[in-house]
C-alpha cells in the first residue's frame, strides 16, 4: 500500500505564493523513486483536472497551460516527498489540490486520471481576490 498526504495549502492574496508537499509513505513507497507522482486540482462544481506531473527520475515534466508559467514540480526521491511551487496565485487557482502515484513511471496522457492508482486526501488552497 502507498499512502500520499499533502500538505501546504491555505489562504493566500492574489499574487502569493505557496508550496504543497506531498509525503509517500508505506510498504509500497520503498519503490517511491520508480513512480511518476502528479498534481492534480478541483474546484467546487468541477471535474478534477491535472495540473503537473513528473517522471520517476525528473526527466519529463508536464504542466497544465494555466499554471506553466507559475507553477515548478520538483521531487525528492530520498525523502520521498513531490513538491509543487506556485506563484502568482490567482483566485481561478481556488481548488482542493491532489497528490497522485503513476506506480509505472510515467504513463501518457499524464493528464489521464485513470493512470494514477493512489491519491492522496486533497489539500485546500483559497485565493482570495
Amino acid at each position: 500500500q502507498l499512502q500520499l498526504v499533502e500538505s501546504g495549502g491555505g489562504l493566500v492574496q492574489t499574487g502569493g505564493s505557496l508550496r504543497l508537499s506531498c509525503t509517500a509513505s508505506g510498504r509500497a513507497s520503498s519503490s517511491f523513486s520508480t513512480y511518476a507522482m502528479a498534481w492534480f486540482r478541483q474546484a467546487p462544481g468541477k471535474e478534477r483536472e491535472f495540473v503537473s506531473a513528473i517522471n520517476w527520475n525528473g526527466s519529463r515534466i508536464d504542466y497544465l497551460y494555466f499554471v506553466k508559467d507559475r507553477a515548478t514540480i520538483s521531487r525528492d526521491n530520498a525523502r520521498k516527498i513531490v513538491y509543487l511551487q506556485m506563484h502568482s496565485l490567482k483566485p481561478e487557482d481556488t481548488a482542493v489540490y491532489y497528490c497522485a502515484a503513476d506506480l509505472f513511471g510515467g504513463r501518457t496522457p499524464v493528464t489521464d486520471l485513470n493512470n494514477y492508482a493512489y491519491w492522496g486526501q486533497g489539500t485546500q488552497v483559497t485565493v482570495s481576490s
